[in-house]
């Protein structure tokens, strides 16, 4: 129960702060809104302020945002969407994607000033301050001595021949040293118990070099003064809205060039049991994935895909080049489909989730029941 609730408090906040971006430009804009609401219809009750009804709905997944001529109509109306200049438009458009990336930037910032799991190495700034420091296995190579020896991703390195390392360039150097002699590895699992293994270096052909086989980096929860936590939440947000930008872009390139999907996709079931997975790690963990999350439905509002905010965007565009709107009718029926699809692919992937989850979710049933 717990992870179902926490799932839509975290998908409520990410949809409802995009859809108070477009709120608050359509009404800087000059649009009218008719209604803000919190949560899908059918309505619980509302509370009309001026020209806006500010509706609370029985399903609370997120929010949306009825504008005034946002389909098309009401065009000589100055107070609609439709009557509006296309840079306006445009503004109204992108907000809800500002404001996910602003929310991300807040979660991440916030964070620093608790302390956030980050990698530690020697480019953090003097004034980051380290703790629960640790050497996290993030690889295992097939067929070398630590994979035969049992030693897995997720794995923490507690000590090697006794010796607790501060730096993950000491402990390579370390194994480099003594491991073709043998090293005694304490490891802790991700189940919190302690297994110890004897390891000697042995020739890696994908290496190329003797090696026990393991890569890993140094971890730790990492904070800063106020001031400089801002700054690395912005900085944050920029580096993680480059990567997941690259990583779509990389997904789209293969699904055209060789028909395959080379990352595995999540939907919202498969969402909402990692959401209580890291929940369970902590509050500073739940930010960290909130604030991806967040960064995550940016982007994939950006794309030009009909029924998303790009979609919108592009027909912007495109009237901008022709020198008047593409025909109501003809975009309305483009988004339709547009939306049709990405219900269709929400259905398969949540189907998939409930192949791959499917253990746990039944699990979660049954706690409630």
């Amino acid at each position: 129960m717990g992870t179902i609730l926490l799932f839509v408090i975290v998908l409520s906040l990410l949809v409802f702060v995009h859809e108070l971006g477009h709120f608050f430009m359509a009404r800087k804009m000059g649009m009218r809104v008719d209604e803000f609401g919190f949560g899908f219809p059918p309505r619980a009750f509302g509370i009309r302020k001026g020209d806006t009804i500010y509706s609370i709905n029985w399903i609370p997944l997120g929010g949306f945002v009825k504008i005034k001529g946002e389909s098309g109509e009401h065009k000589h109306d100055k107070d609609s969407f439709s009557s509006k200049k296309p840079w306006q438009r445009f503004l109204v458009l992108v907000a809800g994607v500002v404001m996910n990336l602003v929310l991300a930037a807040v979660l991440f910032s916030g964070g620093y000033m608790i302390g956030l799991p980050s990698i530690i190495d020697d480019t953090l700034p003097e004034s980051a301050t380290v703790s629960s420091y640790e050497l996290a296995v993030m690889q295992v190579l097939e067929g070398s001595p630590a994979a035969e020896a049992g030693v897995v991703p997720g794995d923490v390195i507690a000590s090697i021949d006794g010796r607790v390392f501060e730096s993950d360039i000491e402990a390579r150097e370390y194994f480099v040293a003594e491991a073709s002699t043998g090293v005694e590895v304490v490891v802790q699992g991700e189940d919190e118990t302690y297994r110890t293994y004897q390891l000697t270096s042995a020739y890696l052909e994908a290496a190329e070099t003797e090696a026990v086989g393991i890569g890993f980096v140094g971890t730790g929860l990492v904070s800063y003064p106020f001031f400089s936590a801002i700054s690395q939440g912005i900085y944050t947000t920029g580096q993680f809205t480059y990567e997941v930008a690259y990583a779509f872009y990389a997904l789209i390139r293969d699904l055209v060039v060789t028909q395959e999907v080379a990352v595995d996709l999540s939907g919202p079931v498969g969402i909402a049991v990692m959401t209580g997975e890291v929940a369970a790690m902590g509050l500073v963990y739940l930010m960290q994935f909130t604030a991806i999350l967040s960064i995550n439905l940016a982007i994939i509002n950006i794309l030009p895909f009909p029924a998303l905010d790009g979609g919108r965007i592009l027909f912007l565009a495109i009237e901008k080049l022709r020198g008047r709107a593409v025909n109501e009718r003809m975009e309305i029926v483009v988004h339709n489909l547009g939306f049709m699809f990405l219900m269709v692919l929400v259905v398969l992937v949540t189907y998939k989730d409930f192949v791959t989850f499917g253990d746990q979710i039944l699990g979660a049933l049954k706690s409630m029941i």
